[in-house]
């Protein structure tokens, strides 16, 4: 039905623009662009009913541009026409035809516009050079994004889609009191790197309502923006790698800053906890690397001098094996 609604406006339109031509002088082109504009807003009214303003701004700039030039070319070769017995149906014809394909090509393509590339239009934000980073949800409940863009080592502008923010506020909601306490922390974090971080911190509104899953949205944005994602998230992180999507996952740098420890290397460790098998002892180190101890159960509470026997790197982290250097007092 809204197909037959839109080529009856065009047919109309163009009649009239068929009556316009023939009261101006040959060769003006007001009679071409006067009808062109009303199209576009006569069609863009009724895509505003069925699809809600879904697409970007720009794409309706494209649609208007090849609309119009549609309408150019049209008259060109329609004029031609008016002067044999019937032509008025041809000239129409191909005027709604060429109008109505310019204005589909001009849509499909309006995403590319130039104004869009130069970031000016209205939610779209440049990313020129990959300097921009959009933060899932998990990264921000973690909080350690806010300590390193408070050093310095990340640049560029952080984005948090609304679609993230609205998942963050679902989750602080819960009933749930330890999804709930996430999500406050959440909210907390993100207030503070709007407030304290040396980064400049942007909320926009682009969506993709075909896709239902945050990360999926999450994807489609950062491929449709040209950005980078910051996460923690394994599954996350090795999707959107899947898809040539640069991460930048919190986790691995963390992992990268650990201090280095080679085998055969002698630490001071406090034994915290027993082991999983029988006779191990569990130490860890300042920044949380697990040390599992050999025959380390008896030196429970005690600090002990170890020495490493092998490093095994794990998606978690680092796990370092070791034994007593004077043996089991």
């Amino acid at each position: 039905m809204k197909w037959f609604i839109r080529i009856l406006i065009a047919l109309l339109v163009f009649y009239g623009a068929y009556n316009l031509a023939l009261v101006y002088p040959r060769g003006e082109l007001w009679p071409i662009l006067i009808p062109g504009l009303a199209l576009v807003s006569l069609i863009i009214i009724f895509i505003k009913e069925y699809r809600g303003f879904s697409s970007p701004a720009s794409a309706y700039i494209g649609a208007s541009i090849g609309a119009i030039l549609g309408l150019v070319i049209a008259n060109l070769f329609g004029r031609v026409f008016l002067s044999i017995s019937g032509g008025i149906y041809i000239y129409i014809l191909i005027n709604t035809f060429l109008g109505y394909l310019g204005y589909s090509i001009g849509i499909s393509k309006g995403e590319a516009f130039v104004l869009d590339n130069l970031g000016i239009l209205k939610g779209r934000v440049r990313t020129e050079g990959g300097n921009s980073k959009l933060l899932d949800t998990s990264v921000i409940i973690d909080g350690r994004i806010s300590d390193i863009c408070d050093t310095g080592f990340i640049e560029g502008v952080l984005i948090v889609p609304q679609f993230i923010l609205n998942e963050l506020q679902h989750i602080a909601d819960s009933s749930d009191p330890l999804k709930r306490a996430r999500g406050r922390r959440g909210l907390d974090i993100l207030n503070r790197l709007q407030k304290h971080s040396v980064m400049e911190v942007k909320i926009i509104d682009q969506d993709f309502p075909k896709i239902k899953e945050v990360d999926s949205k999450l994807i489609a944005l950062a491929k449709d923006m040209g950005a980078v994602i910051l996460t923690n998230d394994f599954n996350l992180n090795k999707v959107a790698q899947i898809q040539g999507i640069t991460v930048l996952n919190i986790n691995l740098l963390a992992n990268a800053l650990k201090p280095t420890v080679l085998p055969g290397e002698g630490i001071t460790v406090r034994v915290t906890k027993q082991g999983k098998e029988k006779g191990q002892g569990v130490a860890y180190l300042e920044d949380g690397t697990m040390i599992v101890i050999e025959g380390g159960e008896s030196l429970l509470g005690k600090d002990v001098e170890v020495v490493v026997s092998s490093i095994l790197q794990t998606p978690a982290g680092r796990m370092i094996f070791a034994a007593p250097k004077d043996g089991i007092s």
